[in-house]
């Protein structure tokens, strides 16, 4: 054997050892076909294809974060809105990931598009507005059970985004105006309630006891002697214009 035969053979043991040889990390798995047909799932670590014959589709199983397009939603009340979502979501089944779907990635960023729109149009917009915990949950269980068939994991759905029209954000903002003038009269009618009831019992407390009136009379006095008024007005007590008005008859 030549020199030069020698060199084409470790040349040729290196370029098959080098398309035999994968190193796989810890977060990565690697969907074997043995001539066409699924073989196994391999990794972490090293493994070795055998080429022509074997091929590697690798596949990460970290978490992706996966940003919804905005998208426009006509609620139940008739609202339309545009609504914005993150989505998170990681392979749990390479298998499945890479024979059930062409492409997991643009496969489940559709389908959150179109369930974002499905989900949130059965909710009116206050619940849209007010109960998003809720809505993520709606939204995620829903994602969840569809993507189940192509190995994939959505672990959580968060709504960043609901744009209104300026139409909108102005009856939204009258609505708030009149709810609170409508709490401030609840209030107020509450309060003098609760006034009139203190009064009347003030007063049945007082006319047991004809000292206690007196006192409260004396007492208004001094406050009056306090202010810096020069007017003083002695209230005069219905009991001798009850005498007055018997005598006079």
């Amino acid at each position: 054997m030549t020199a030069y035969t020698l060199y084409i053979v470790l040349a040729l043991v290196v370029m098959f050892l080098f398309s035999a040889i994968k190193i796989l990390r810890e977060y990565e798995r690697g969907v074997v076909f043995l001539l066409g047909r699924f073989w196994k799932v391999k990794g972490p670590g090293f493994i070795i294809i055998i080429p022509l014959i074997q091929q590697m589709v690798r596949v990460d199983l970290r978490t992706v974060v996966m940003d919804v397009p905005s998208q426009d939603v006509i609620s139940r009340d008739n609202v339309s809105v545009h609504v914005n979502a993150v989505v998170y979501f990681r392979v749990i089944d390479p298998e499945k990931a890479i024979i059930q779907v062409e492409n997991f990635y643009v496969a489940t960023s559709q389908l959150a598009q179109t369930t974002l729109r499905s989900v949130l149009g059965k909710h009116e917009l206050d619940e849209m507005l007010a109960e998003r915990e809720r809505l993520n949950v709606d939204i995620q269980s829903s994602l969840d059970q569809q993507t189940d068939a192509w190995g994939i994991k959505v672990s959580n759905v968060e709504i960043k985004h609901v744009d209104l029209d300026e139409s909108m954000i102005r009856a939204i903002a009258k609505q708030a105006e009149a709810e609170r003038v409508r709490r401030a009269k609840i209030i107020h009618a509450e309060g003098e309630m609760q006034a009139s009831e203190k009064l009347l019992e003030a007063a049945q407390t007082l006319s047991q006891k004809s000292e206690a009136m007196q006192l409260r009379y004396l007492q208004t006095l001094t406050e009056i002697a306090g202010e810096r008024s020069n007017t003083i007005v002695f209230p005069l007590p219905m009991e001798l214009l009850e005498k007055l008005t018997t005598t006079g008859k």
